[in-house]
């Protein structure tokens, strides 16, 4: 089990944001030191911690992409914390295997790449009001180039960094994937 607010305390602490992600940085200590559960995918107010995955292919010169099925747009893989996942990073790893049967590699390539606090639309139907989702997105690497299409991610793709404008991806994903070309 995580101690996670350790982990994600230190993660965050250390993290250098770009000007566009000091807020999200801002939010997401205030989430850690100020709320009783933010790992509960049940905390509303204030939110909870996702973490999601910048998988890089075998090669290194592609990304993994999914086309949210709930969102209708491409996104990285990625999800909610369980009890289960030993560190944040396992998070990501298990989202990115169950949503794109992607295995990725425990070779040190992970590390904390971004940072983003976005709205997530209510499901009344399942009892979820309108929340935010604190991410924390993990640069991984791929053991494979093949995936699977799911349900919840219907469309599964690699795509150049170049490429990323062709699907139109949310600004916090070209930041991250820019933080690859500095380190």
């Amino acid at each position: 089990m995580i101690r996670p607010n350790v982990e994600a305390l230190s993660l965050v602490t250390d993290f250098v944001p770009s000007p566009e992600d000091e807020k999200s940085r801002e939010l997401i200590l205030a989430l850690l030191e100020h709320t009783p559960t933010p790992f509960s995918r049940y905390q509303y107010h204030a939110g909870h911690i996702t973490c999601s995955a910048l998988v890089l292919s075998p090669d290194s010169r592609r990304v993994l992409l999914m086309f949210h099925n709930r969102h209708q747009r491409w996104l990285l893989p990625g999800g909610h914390v369980e009890e289960s996942d030993a560190t944040l990073e396992d998070t990501a790893r298990r989202e990115t295997l169950e949503e794109t049967a992607v295995p990725t590699l425990p070779d040190g390539a992970a590390r904390l790449l971004g940072l983003d606090v976005h709205g997530i639309p209510a499901r009344p139907r399942k009892g979820e009001p309108f929340h935010l989702h604190h991410d924390l997105i993990f640069v991984l690497r791929a053991g494979s180039d093949e995936f699977l299409v799911t349900e919840e991610a219907p469309r599964v793709a690699w795509c150049g960094i170049d490429e990323l404008a062709r699907h139109d991806v949310p600004a916090n994903i070209f930041r991250a994937a820019s933080r690859l070309a500095v380190r």
